[in-house]
């Protein structure tokens, strides 16, 4: 193995695992980078994935160059660049997507005052659950409190807000006077 092969194949490895791992968990790495005073984009776009999808082209069109087209390492390192390039074009293009499929839309917690949701978790009297609510286009599963016990499934109402919590309170349960049991 040549250390040409060694750079190529470190380049396409490193680069593609870290572009896989930015697409799962972009959150950690723009965090990282604000954390480095590094929080800039290019076009609405964090360099991150333009980074790692060059390094990862870099690297499969250097060793295509090598090992199919037998060309020298100047000339596939030529090739790696421009195909480091063309990769870095499609992360751009696909995180761009991405990005314009978030949802713009902000709300605070006192806004969920009077929606109904879903116990997912029980809720101990005086101590916390989670409840399942959809508000403003989208599902959240929130910390919430409630004076009484509440099991997991049942409907609730938003009462109030206490910090980043939700107050809830159980939704009557309608009662069927008159029906007809099968029971």
């Amino acid at each position: 193995m040549s250390a040409a092969d060694l750079v190529f194949g470190v380049c396409l490895l490193l680069g593609g695992g870290l572009l896989l791992l930015t697409l799962v968990v972009d959150d950690i790495f723009g965090g990282l980078l604000g954390a480095l005073h590094l929080g800039f984009d290019v076009a609405g776009v964090s360099p991150t994935p333009l980074v790692f999808g060059f390094l990862a082209m870099f690297g499969a069109g250097g060793l295509f160059g090598l090992h199919s087209l037998n060309v020298s390492v100047g000339i596939a390192t030529v090739i790696g660049t421009v195909t480091g390039l063309v990769g870095a074009s499609v992360a751009f293009g696909a995180f761009k997507v991405l990005k314009q499929a978030e949802s713009t839309d902000t709300f605070s917690l006192q806004e969920m005052v009077g929606s109904t949701g879903r116990v997912s978790v029980g809720i101990p009297a005086n101590h916390f659950g989670t409840v399942l609510i959809s508000f403003a286009g989208a599902s959240h599963n929130l910390t919430a409190t409630a004076d009484s016990e509440i099991p997991a499934g049942r409907v609730v109402t938003v009462v109030s807000v206490a910090g980043g919590n939700l107050v809830v309170a159980p939704t009557p349960v309608a009662t069927s006077e008159g029906a007809r049991s099968d029971a």
